[in-house]
Order: structure tokens, then C-alpha cells, then sequence
């Protein structure tokens, strides 16, 4: 691959990342709305819960009809409360899902947070030895590793006597 393609590559990357990032700040904001709603709709049943063990304390009723309104009103509560349950089941389940969004989406984040490093390196290291005086003539020769020759010994004594 040509340096130009790496650095192509590395592009391409890091907009892959801030694609991912908005997909993932999108998810956050998605889990808060979930989270915000399902916190309402249990305020709602404790709100409804309190009010109805007001009003089945009550034995203030004057008259049968009195009575009937409280009944009524008992029972409304009641369908109020069962309606809010279901409701909160329904509000937990889609949370659970945001939330499993949120974690998915930051796991495609990280890796293309990880090929961009990876890359980066790799284009660091290969822009390294092209920047050496010997580098580029060994890179353009096919020679992969510069580093690698060594000169030989021209004579078996250490000492060059």
C-alpha cells in the first residue's frame, strides 16, 4: 500500500470515528429520554399509589352517593395505577434497549478508535524510515527492513589487526 493510500486510509478512518461518535452521542441522548420517561411514569404510580391509599382511608362519605363518588374515584385510581404499571414495563424494557444501544455503539467507537491507532502507527513507522537519508532508497529497492543489514566483518579479529 502506497503512503498516499495510508494516508487515504487513515482519513477515511478517522470520519468512520466521528460518524461513530454522533451515532453514539445520538445514543446517549436517546438512553436519557428513556431513562427521563420511565423516572416520570414512577413518580406517576407513586403519585397515583399515595392518592389511593388516601382515599380508601376515607370514611368521611354523608350519603350513599357520596360514597358511590369515592367508590368511583377508587376505582379510577386503580385503572390509573394498573395502565402506569404496564406502562413502566414498557418504559424499563425500551431503556434496557437505549442502554444496550449506548454500550453497542461506543464498542464500534472504540474500534475504529483502535484501527485509527493502529494505522497511525503503522503510517508513523513507515513515514520514519522514508524521512531517513538511506531509508527512502532501501523503501524504493523493496528492502523492508533498512535496519536489518549490517555490515560484515572483513576479518575474523575483533581488534582489526
Amino acid at each position: 500500500m502506497t503512503l498516499t493510500a495510508q494516508r487515504q486510509r487513515l482519513a477515511r478512518l478517522r470520519r468512520l470515528e466521528r460518524m461513530r461518535a454522533i451515532h453514539h452521542r445520538e445514543a446517549m441522548v436517546a438512553a436519557g429520554l428513556a431513562e427521563s420517561t420511565l423516572a416520570q411514569l414512577q413518580q406517576l404510580a407513586q403519585r397515583t399509589e399515595t392518592l389511593a391509599g388516601a382515599y380508601a382511608a376515607r370514611t368521611d362519605a354523608a350519603d350513599g352517593a357520596a360514597l358511590a363518588q369515592i367508590g368511583a374515584f377508587r376505582t379510577g385510581l386503580g385503572q390509573i395505577a394498573r395502565t402506569t404499571g404496564g406502562e413502566i414495563d414498557t418504559a424499563r424494557r425500551i431503556a434496557d434497549a437505549r442502554a444496550a444501544d449506548v454500550a453497542a455503539a461506543e464498542r464500534r467507537r472504540s474500534a475504529v478508535a483502535d484501527r485509527i491507532a493502529a494505522e497511525a502507527r503503522t503510517l508513523a513507522v513507515r513515514q520514519a524510515g522514508e524521512a531517513t537519508p538511506l531509508g527512502a532508497a532501501r523503501a524504493a529497492a523493496g528492502d523492508e527492513a533498512p535496519c536489518a543489514q549490517t555490515p560484515a566483518a572483513t576479518s575474523g579479529n575483533w581488534h582489526g589487526s
